[in-house]
């Protein structure tokens, strides 16, 4: 919250440096822009609430379930903290891609045709369970509020991923940690970019666990059946609507549970002959 005026600052910087070039006039628009606003707003206050009770929960877990516990001015301390937050921020965002009710939420992130500074705001507003991916951490002896300070950092880090205005940087940079090249591509929707590059702050761990990709070309950013509504209603509840239809019309309760669990796209007729889902989102 401390960091809105300077997220603003930044954002409007961008518009008036998108707004000068006419190269760039067509990558962004009015519309998309106040929906990922709001988007955000809406975003900040539910996660405000949750975080509150998170960090309740997970004070109780270091105090009373934690074998030891990591001094808070300690270097090692940071370092684990670093690594850590990383780390489970790779995993989970890996699972928001192959879990469908995981991705129902995280699509809203990636709905947006443009990528600019303020697509970095469009976040999701069902976030029940963002908030329990840092459960090893606090059991790990790591002070619940740097697990929370920690991760803020990475959002705002965030900020500068979401831009095409920064071309590729020095090749050291690029190797070790997550840069705007690399997360266009994640935004891409092209099938060579989908599902790749989950990175938050280092990109070590995907070019550890084969989900690296090299931006090649621009991206076609959005979803690959986009929508075509700046709703904010609509944008955060479409995909969950979607799979209550599928789960409606599925006639086994395998079929019901695939749905829900399996990933994007996935089909009963599929899951029957092995074949891999087709992706409907990107």
């Amino acid at each position: 919250m401390y960091a809105l005026p300077a997220v603003a600052l930044i954002i409007l910087v961008e518009f008036v440096a998108i707004r000068f070039d006419d190269d760039d006039r067509e990558r962004f628009s009015t519309e998309d822009t106040r929906a990922n606003i709001l988007t955000g707003l809406g975003a900040l206050a539910i996660s405000s609430v949750l975080r509150t009770a998170a960090l309740v929960f997970y004070a109780w877990l270091y105090v009373y379930v934690a074998p030891f516990h990591l001094p808070a001015d300690a270097w090692y301390t940071w370092v684990v903290l670093f690594i850590g937050v990383d780390l489970t921020i790779y995993c989970y965002h890996r699972m928001t891609h192959r879990i469908r009710l995981l991705w129902a939420g995280h699509q809203v992130h990636h709905s947006s045709q443009y990528l600019n500074v303020s697509v970095a705001l469009r976040r999701k507003w069902a976030q029940w369970f963002e908030k329990l991916m840092w459960l090893p951490l606090p059991l790990m002896g790591v002070p619940p509020a740097l697990v929370f300070t920690m991760h803020s950092l990475h959002l705002i880090y965030g900020l500068f991923a979401h831009t095409e205005k920064i071309g590729k940087l020095p090749r050291p940079i690029e190797a070790i940690f997550v840069t705007p090249s690399h997360h266009r591509v994640h935004h891409g929707s092209d099938a060579e970019y989908l599902d790749k590059n989950y990175g938050s702050m280092l990109i070590i761990w995907d070019r550890m666990f084969g989900t690296f990709q090299p931006e090649l070309h621009r991206p076609t950013y959005g979803l690959t059946k986009q929508l075509t509504t700046h709703s904010i209603w609509r944008i955060q509840v479409h995909e969950f609507a979607q799979m209550f239809r599928d789960i409606r019309g599925a006639s086994s309760w395998r079929d019901r549970a695939g749905y829900v669990f399996g990933p994007p796209g996935w089909k009963p007729s599929q899951a029957r002959t092995g074949q891999v889902p087709e992706r409907t989102a990107a």
